[in-house]
């Protein structure tokens, strides 16, 4: 993984041992509520020592919000192009108690089957209302399906097929403690050009973006039911070059590799190993879509 930071970084932090216990800390980093492939959580004591000092936090690849939750800063700013992950979060925000309990119904034992799984996708895929249901759903849906992957087809619908776990659990306390950051935080349903063009003086930007495939099988970036390719990464890089050039700082995670015949950004890289998280690809054998 490789870290591009035109800024010069904050001073370090302990490094996490593996589960995000901040070694000889009495503190613990504050897991999201969802799982999400390539999620950072398990890489929050390298990720936070790189963030530069700034009023705002903005993501414009949320994802599962680990890293915003467990930043500190005053203010976020959490974007995404998946308007379901968005709609789930402000739901949250807004009404997390409303959530859990329709959560809470969705999480019995009987439903916790094939059947009933393919029943409750093909509620949210059909009733895009942003109800407390729905969001309710989406967590459902994270917590039943196989890896915990959201992958929308080229219509929106969700189509990650059952997981065939024991027991989900309900992330209670994940949801409340999600609420009480999202206090401080606005919630965008925005491409990555918008979300930082629109950055202003005092903001840090920390970029997650779906990775350059290091391997032509190791291909997975649909997550919104766009495909996120060569054309998107030079994109962004264009983007980080001209925030740096109004001063704002950016931070970008990737892969330790390069498109061909382009120089990205300019690195002040912080490279390090990481264990892989349930990325899909060719080797893992994801079950079809169906």
């Amino acid at each position: 993984m490789n870290l591009n930071m035109p800024a010069r970084a904050a001073p370090p932090r302990p490094d996490p041992p593996d589960g995000g216990t901040t070694a000889g800390a009495q503190t613990r980093f504050q897991r999201p509520f969802l799982k999400w492939a390539g999620g950072k959580f398990r890489l929050l004591g390298h990720l936070l020592a790189t963030l530069p000092p700034g009023t705002r936090l903005v993501e414009p690849f949320v994802g599962s919000g680990a890293v915003f939750l467990n930043a500190g800063i005053a203010a976020n700013h959490a974007a995404d192009a998946n308007a379901h992950l968005i709609g789930t979060f402000v739901r949250v925000q807004e009404d997390a108690e409303g959530v859990l309990a329709e959560a809470q119904r969705l999480f019995a034992p009987a439903n916790n089957s094939a059947d009933a799984y393919y029943r409750l996708r093909d509620e949210f895929n059909g009733d895009l209302r942003p109800t407390a249901r729905r969001a309710a759903l989406f967590i459902y849906l994270n917590r039943h399906c196989f890896n915990g992957l959201c992958r929308f087809n080229r219509r929106g619908a969700f189509n990650v097929p059952f997981g065939r776990y024991r027991r989900p659990g309900l992330p209670v306390e994940e949801v409340r403690a999600f609420r009480h950051v999202a206090q401080r935080t606005t919630f965008q349903t925005a491409t990555f050009t918008a979300t930082m063009a629109a950055c202003r003086a005092g903001d840090v930007v920390y970029c997650d973006p779906p990775y350059v495939p290091l391997t032509a099988t190791a291909d997975f970036t649909g997550y919104t039911g766009i495909d996120f390719g060569e054309e998107q990464q030079r994109a962004l890089a264009a983007a980080a070059r001209e925030l740096a050039g109004r001063g704002v700082p950016v931070v970008i995670s990737n892969h330790d590799t390069r498109l061909p015949g382009n120089s990205t950004v300019e690195r002040a890289a912080n490279s390090f190993r990481c264990r892989a998280s349930s990325v899909a690809t060719a080797a893992t054998g994801l079950p079809p879509r169906k």
